[in-house]
């Protein structure tokens, strides 16, 4: 049985670059959170940015402005990353206190 090609929308492929670039984590974690191979993200980061050389520069006359506002699929993916950010803090914070417990209970 032949495997399918998974297309992805232009949006998709722009908004994964946006994440990539935007959040500062590595190409490896925003790869794996969005079920897709670092490769294919580097190459549409790579395809995007010589389409944006090509474009015209954003102080041109008749090029758009661009939007302060963040998209959803942008704040909902930080929303998620912040979350896991603050379990994972959450952890440390309670494997810390633990071994502050311990240490206070040694002999001097």
């Amino acid at each position: 049985m032949a495997k399918t090609r998974r297309e992805f929308t232009p949006e998709f492929k722009r908004e994964a670059v946006a994440l990539l670039e935007s959040s500062g984590r590595s190409q490896m974690q925003i790869a794996a959170e969005l079920g897709i191979q670092p490769s294919m993200l580097r190459q549409w980061r790579t395809v995007l940015m010589d389409g944006s050389v090509q474009q015209r520069p954003a102080g041109a006359p008749g090029s758009a402005p661009t939007s302060p506002v963040a998209s959803p699929s942008d704040q909902a993916a930080e929303i998620a990353r912040l979350r896991r950010e603050l379990d994972r803090t959450r952890m440390e914070r309670d494997v810390l206190k633990k071994a502050i417990g311990i240490f206070a209970q040694m002999p001097r």
